[in-house]
């Protein structure tokens, strides 16, 4: 007997996605669904090409077909991705889907460099990513990219000058690192600055972009409030390491996201230097600054905990070298990052799920 596409519709609303709480079918995410005989191809479409659930979610939908349905059918799951959006962005960034802030409540705890890894790895698993090196007074993402001779070009669209952000491992990027000696302070007021990194948005072209990443200056204070108010941020990242000192900081950080006038979701806490690793015993972990420090801050403000980036030396070499250290193949620091950032475009998908009717959901 032949399969039907009924039938494989309503076996597959057995399968629920596991941040979204809801079916594939009702979410939307099943599609070119086509059946021959014992033979069904379909595309199960996801929210970002980073889910972390992309393998379990493949397998429930082969088994599901074979268990509700046939058990000798041939299933030929195919397994994408269209990047949801929850807010608009309005006329400043009509192309881009989601901007996601990182931040840390003070200095000196590796914002940059999990800001610069998270985007390197979303546009290693696919993503169209950029990067905007917000950190008026201490920019370093020219430096952690390897373009620091490079300047962004401009181009005449619909006649206006635009800035076209300078492209490397696949992420566009603009700082204002590019438009300022790299020997000399910046030393701007706080009016000033804003309007700088307002610029950074208004007077670019960053065409079609599935996440637009942010790297804020440390701390709480005016610039956060101008970004704020000039673009609608889909939610932040609150970068720590282990000691009491920075995690008190980072709750700081977290609690001015949460003020009813700024009110930008957190998407969790990244711990940084979490634990350190010789080269020559990889698996080993000494947690030199303290142990669960972070997860237990994240426990406490009910946000997720992120990740956990372990300290080694090889980071910091790679942010030098210019290349992110997720770049490096099979390393356990290219991994804890690569996982960072699948649970942080998932907690986007959540945060914009949360504001988008389920039957406009591209899952």
């Amino acid at each position: 007997m032949s399969i039907t596409k009924e039938q494989v519709l309503e076996a597959l609303k057995n399968v629920d996605d596991p941040d979204l709480k809801k079916d594939l079918v009702t979410l939307g995410m099943i599609r070119d669904l086509e059946v021959k005989d014992k033979n069904v191809n379909f595309t199960v479409m996801l929210t970002t090409p980073a889910c972390p659930m992309k393998e379990m979610i493949h397998k429930a939908c082969v088994n599901a077909v074979l268990h509700f349905v046939d058990k000798e059918a041939v299933v030929n799951v195919r397994m994408t991705a269209d990047v949801t959006g929850g807010k608009k962005t309005g006329p400043l960034l009509p192309h881009v889907k989601n901007i996601i802030a990182v931040a840390s409540g003070k200095g000196g705890v590796g914002k940059s460099t999990v800001a610069s890894n998270l985007a390197a790895a979303l546009a290693k698993q696919g993503a169209k990513v950029g990067l905007v090196d917000a950190d008026i007074y201490g920019p370093s993402q020219t430096i952690m990219f390897n373009v620091v001779h490079e300047k962004p070009l401009i181009q005449v669209i619909n006649g206006v000058n635009k800035i076209i952000p300078v492209e490397s491992y696949g992420v566009k990027l603009l700082s204002i690192g590019f438009f300022a000696d790299t020997s000399q302070a910046i030393v701007w007021r706080g009016p000033m600055a804003s309007k700088a990194l307002t610029q950074m948005f208004s007077d670019a072209e960053w065409g079609e972009l599935d996440y637009l990443i942010l790297d804020l200056p440390p701390g709480t204070g005016d610039i956060h409030l101008s970004l704020v108010a000039a673009v609608p941020i889909n939610g932040v990242v609150i970068v720590s390491t282990p000691q009491y000192v920075a995690l008190a900081d980072a709750q700081k950080g977290v609690g001015m996201f949460q003020l009813p006038q700024i009110n930008v979701p957190v998407l969790g806490i990244v711990e940084n230097m979490a634990y350190f690793t010789p080269a020559e015993l990889p698996n080993n972990k000494y947690y030199i600054f303290g142990k669960d420090g972070a997860k237990t801050l994240a426990e406490k403000l009910n946000v997720p905990l992120l990740g956990e980036i372990p300290l080694v030396q090889s980071i910091c070499e790679a942010g030098d070298a210019g290349r992110p250290a997720v770049l490096q193949e099979n390393t356990p620091q290219a991994i804890a990052f690569m996982e960072m950032a699948s649970k942080v475009a998932q907690q986007v998908s959540i945060v914009n799920a949360r504001k988008i009717e389920p039957e406009t959901l591209v899952s």
